[in-house]
């Protein structure tokens, strides 16, 4: 293989951990080893299960995975020109460009999954996913839900016709009753522990805004595309503001891969090659279904990273 001219990094986010994440990385991998730690490995090892879903654990354990996978690749993957996360990937996407220590990172997350569990639990709330409907439609279907102490929203842009909502438990009853009237294929009630990226979310987003305002945060070294705007961030200050925005605002992450492709020369892509770097390749998927013709690898697993160094 040919090494791409640039590389642009996707870091995913909750619902992509399971016991034995990352397990044979650290086998392998002397940098992976040092990566993850001691005390969090062996939860991504071993388990509970329903320990390592818990929200303050599977946040750090999402990005202890992704950070691993970064430090055994170094410079292997070429020069970066951008990076991307979804949602708590944001902050994996802010170490891959040198902005956050992994640990400082991981040390976010576990807090930042700390406040939105009792953010949640303060005002219980819930999340659907709706496949095979427009974004338009399902936003149209959340007004339509929504009351003056209910309310449902668009949380998450992943792709031109999967759509996230959250909010009140009735509103997104109601909101994905109106998807399937306006057409929606499925709507699937998702096992979360609140509203997330809505404003029942907001008391969180204020506490996580004054830990981000301490966090030792440099300049990225390249943008990172924000989940809350879509738009390239490069300036710390400016990432501490858009991470604790990204609570209450949804993930436009339709958006966001379209802005990271023009980072890289274009929607046709060029030289460019985006890198999932974590557990799984559901932003693969994505990106296709928004970039169709990106060039996308999913690193995850010792035998994909090892068959990645030897062609590159």
């Amino acid at each position: 293989m040919v090494a791409a001219t640039h590389t642009i990094w996707l870091c995913p986010g909750q619902g992509a951990q399971k016991v034995g994440m990352a397990k044979d990385l650290a086998a392998r991998f002397a940098a992976a080893r040092d990566a993850l730690g001691v005390s969090l490995s062996r939860l991504m090892f071993e388990g509970p299960e329903d320990e390592l879903t818990a929200t303050h654990n599977a946040q750090p354990a999402i990005l202890a995975h992704s950070a691993a996978v970064f430090a055994v690749l170094g410079s292997a993957a070429g020069r970066a020109v951008a990076a991307a996360g979804h949602s708590l990937g944001e902050y994996s996407a802010y170490v891959t460009a040198g902005a956050l220590a992994a640990p400082a990172a991981a040390a976010l997350v576990r807090r930042r999954g700390e406040l939105m569990h009792q953010a949640g639990t303060a005002r219980p709330g819930t999340m659907a996913a709706v496949l095979g409907l427009a974004t338009a439609e399902v936003e149209a279907a959340c007004r339509e839900a929504s009351t003056g102490d209910a309310v449902a929203v668009p949380a998450n842009l992943n792709a031109p016709d999967q759509t996230v909502i959250s909010g009140d438990p009735d509103a997104v009853t109601r909101a994905g009753e109106a998807c399937k009237r306006r057409g929606a294929k499925r709507v699937i009630p998702l096992k979360v522990s609140g509203a997330f990226h809505s404003s029942l979310m907001a008391p969180a987003a204020n506490q996580l805004r004054v830990v981000l305002e301490h966090a030792p945060f440099r300049d990225p070294a390249f943008p990172v595309v924000a989940n809350a705007t879509a738009e390239p961030v490069r300036d710390a200050a400016r990432a501490r503001r858009l991470l604790a925005d990204q609570l209450t605002a949804p993930v436009r992450w339709v958006d966001c891969m379209r802005r990271a492709a023009e980072l890289g020369g274009g929607e046709e892509g060029g030289g460019t090659r985006f890198i999932e770097i974590g557990p799984g390749n559901v932003l693969a998927s994505l990106l296709r279904r928004i970039v169709a013709a990106a060039s996308v690898t999913s690193l995850g697993t010792a035998d994909e990273v090892t068959r990645f160094l030897e062609a590159a």
